[in-house]
C-alpha cells in the first residue's frame, strides 16, 4: 500500500471560483431522495463538489437495466441484487475519499426521522412518481426547507425548484391528479409499490444533464446567505426544461402557491430530548414524555403510519396477527408464502391502531418496532396541549 496523498479537495480548483465558500460547502448537508439514474449524476456531482455529507435514501435493488444510464452501478451490484442506497454510498466516496456519504435502505417518508429534514440545508429530489413526489413535498415544507425536482423521460428533463412561500408542489396539481393521489395514498403499503413501478425509457445524456443542474441550484441554495447579495439567479419559482429533441431550453415561471394548501403546515417550536431514541420501549416512551411534559395523560399521534395489529382475509375469512407498521405489510405479504397465495386473489381487512397511549396492548414493542423511524420529531397530545418532540437521542445514527 502506497502512502496516502496529503491534499484539501477542491484547493486551487474551486477555490478560484469568485462566490464559492469552502467552508460553507464542507459543512453542507444534503438529503438526496432517490438512487436511481438521476440520483448517480447528482451524488456524483455532490462529491466531486465536496459536500461534506450527503444523505442518500432508496429501498429498491440494482436491475441489469440501471446499467445502461447509472454511472456508479456497476455489473457485479446487478448480479448481486444490491441496493441502490448502498452502493452509490459507497462509489460516492471511492470518488472522493474526504466526504461522507450515508446512505438510508428505506422509504422517504416512514425510514427517515424527520429531524434530519430538518437538519440538511437542501433536498434534492430524483424520484420516478407523483406520489413520492406529494409525499417529498410535504415534508420538506413541513420542515422549512428548499427542495429541487428533477424528471426524465426519453431525450426531454424537467428542473423544479420549490421554495417555502414561494412555490409548492401540491398547489401545482389538477384536480385529477390531486385526487389519482389521494386514492393511491389511503395504504402505504400500495405507495411503497407505487413508488418503485415508474420505470421510463431514458437516456444517460437526459440524467447527467438535469442532474447536474440539479445539483448547480443546490449550490446556489447552499451559498444563500440572509440579507445578502448573491451573484446568481435561481430557480426558485421556476421550471426549467430540457428539450434534447430539438436543442432547446425553457426556462418557466412557476409560482404556485395557494394560501389553504395543507402541504404548508410548518412544525415550530420543537422541543429537543436527548433522552429520547427510537430504541426505547413504548412504555418508556410514555414514562419520559410525561416527564418531559410534566403532563398525567400522553398520546402519540402516528398520523400516515398506522400500527397494524392483525389483518382478515374475506376469502376464506381468516386472522392473521401481524403486528407491524403499515409502511411494512406489502413486504410482509411478499415474504409470507401464505398471504402472498391469498393476495392475489382476495381482500385483506386491517385492525390498527392510530394513537399510542397506556392502553397500547403492546407497550414492550419498540417505537421503531411501531413504526417511528431514528431521529423523528413525534406529534403528541397530553392534557397540557399538543406537541412536537424530537428524539435527539438518535443523533448519532446519522451521523451528526
Amino acid at each position: 500500500m502506497g502512502e496516502k496523498l496529503k491534499y484539501e479537495w477542491g484547493e486551487g480548483v474551486f477555490t478560484l471560483l469568485s462566490w464559492f465558500k469552502k467552508e460553507k460547502v464542507k459543512n453542507a448537508k444534503v438529503l438526496v431522495a432517490g438512487a436511481g439514474a438521476l440520483g448517480n449524476e447528482v451524488v456524483k456531482n455532490l462529491a466531486l463538489f465536496g459536500i461534506g455529507h450527503i444523505y442518500v435514501c432508496d429501498f429498491d435493488r440494482i436491475e441489469i437495466s440501471n446499467l445502461t444510464r447509472s454511472i456508479l452501478f456497476r455489473e457485479e451490484d446487478a448480479i448481486n441484487h444490491a441496493y441502490k442506497a448502498e452502493v452509490v454510498a459507497k462509489r460516492a466516496m471511492e470518488i472522493n475519499p474526504q466526504i461522507k456519504v450515508t446512505p438510508i435502505v428505506g422509504n422517504l417518508f416512514s425510514d427517515i426521522g424527520f429531524g434530519l429534514y430538518r437538519t440538511v440545508d437542501v433536498i434534492i429530489g430524483c424520484l420516478d412518481s407523483r406520489i413520492a413526489r406529494y409525499q417529498l413535498n410535504r415534508l420538506a415544507l413541513r420542515a422549512g426547507k428548499t427542495w429541487i425536482d428533477g424528471s426524465i423521460e426519453n431525450l426531454t428533463g424537467v428542473v423544479r425548484v420549490y421554495t417555502p412561500g414561494v412555490s409548492c408542489y401540491e398547489c401545482g396539481l389538477s384536480r385529477e391528479e390531486f385526487n389519482h393521489i389521494m386514492l393511491r395514498t389511503g395504504c402505504a403499503d400500495v405507495v411503497r409499490r407505487q413508488t418503485s413501478a415508474g420505470r421510463v425509457a431514458t437516456t444517460p445524456i437526459s440524467a447527467s444533464i438535469i442532474g447536474a443542474m440539479q445539483v448547480q441550484e443546490a449550490m446556489k441554495v447552499i451559498h444563500m446567505e440572509e440579507g445578502k447579495a448573491v451573484p446568481f439567479k435561481t430557480l426558485s419559482g421556476k421550471i426549467w426544461r430540457f428539450e434534447g429533441m430539438t436543442n432547446t431550453t425553457t426556462t418557466y415561471k412557476y409560482s404556485s402557491w395557494k394560501n389553504n394548501c395543507p402541504a404548508h403546515e410548518v412544525w415550530n417550536d420543537i422541543i429537543q430530548s436527548d433522552t429520547l431514541t427510537a430504541n426505547m420501549s413504548v412504555e418508556e416512551a410514555l414514562d419520559t414524555l410525561k416527564k418531559i411534559l410534566k403532563a398525567k395523560v400522553i398520546e402519540i399521534n402516528l398520523r400516515n403510519n398506522k400500527f397494524i395489529e392483525s389483518i382478515i382475509s374475506d376469502r376464506p375469512e381468516k386472522k392473521f396477527d401481524i403486528r407491524i407498521p403499515e409502511s411494512k405489510l406489502d413486504d410482509y405479504i411478499t415474504r409470507n408464502e401464505e398471504l402472498r397465495k391469498l393476495s392475489y386473489r382476495t381482500l385483506f381487512h386491517k385492525n390498527f391502531i392510530e394513537n399510542i397511549d397506556n392502553d397500547f396492548p403492546f407497550k414492550e414493542m419498540s417505537l421503531k418496532d411501531i413504526g417511528i423511524p431514528y431521529f423523528d420529531v413525534i406529534q403528541v397530545s397530553s392534557d397540557k396541549g399538543q406537541f412536537y418532540i424530537e428524539l435527539s437521542g438518535d443523533t448519532h445514527i446519522y451521523g451528526l
